[in-house]
């Protein structure tokens, strides 16, 4: 009787390698050979599910986006706005992992008009959530009436997208991007 494959798993299985090869060493790292090397499997298999590098590429942003969808779920408990900020934070090896890949993804959207989409289109869904979790916050009276919520979701996910840089870079740690986050979300109270 034949194998059953999984296909949509074969997919993952080797998106996670093209992470952990960008993670470690940059997207220009990536290629099919160095993915089948990385996830043990031939070429061919590689070329079998992705036609070409720039079709994996793609692929592997869509399993970014869904990564960090599920760590905001997880970790975004209770559904607050610090959670969720605080989810976006690099402060774990899977999340700091997750983060080095995106910004090697970052650099690609730059002169990838694909990437570049889906950048946008993630980063749109992104502002939606945090903006609605702010009115949500303001309704609640934990946050100021006054406050514009388009414009303090622009100003906090800068503040996490920096924050998130300087983690990366050993310059905060989790517990100091931490209370920074809190020390900007009480003013807004």
């Amino acid at each position: 009787m034949p194998k059953q494959v999984d296909h949509e798993q074969r997919r993952r299985e080797l998106t996670e390698a093209v992470c952990r090869i960008a993670a470690a060493s940059g997207l220009e790292a990536v290629s099919l050979g160095q993915v089948a090397t990385e996830a043990g499997v031939s070429k061919g298999l590689v070329q079998h599910y992705f036609r070409s590098r720039d079709e994996m590429l793609v692929y592997a942003t869509g399993y970014l986006r869904e990564g960090l969808e599920r760590r905001i779920a997880a970790r975004a408990g209770g559904a607050t706005l610090r959670n969720l900020l605080a989810a976006l934070l690099p402060t774990d090896e899977e999340a700091r992992t997750e983060s080095l890949v995106a910004n090697a993804f970052l650099i690609r959207a730059l002169k990838d008009q694909a990437v570049a989409d889906r950048f946008s289109r993630g980063d749109a869904l992104l502002r939606e959530a945090v903006a609605a979790r702010f009115s949500a916050a303001q309704e609640a009276g934990e946050l100021a009436a006054t406050l514009n919520p388009m414009q303090e979701t622009d100003i906090l996910l800068a503040m996490v997208a920096g924050l998130s840089q300087s983690l990366l870079l050993g310059h905060h740690t989790p517990a100091s991007a931490l209370a920074t986050l809190d020390h900007q979300l009480a003013k807004l109270r």
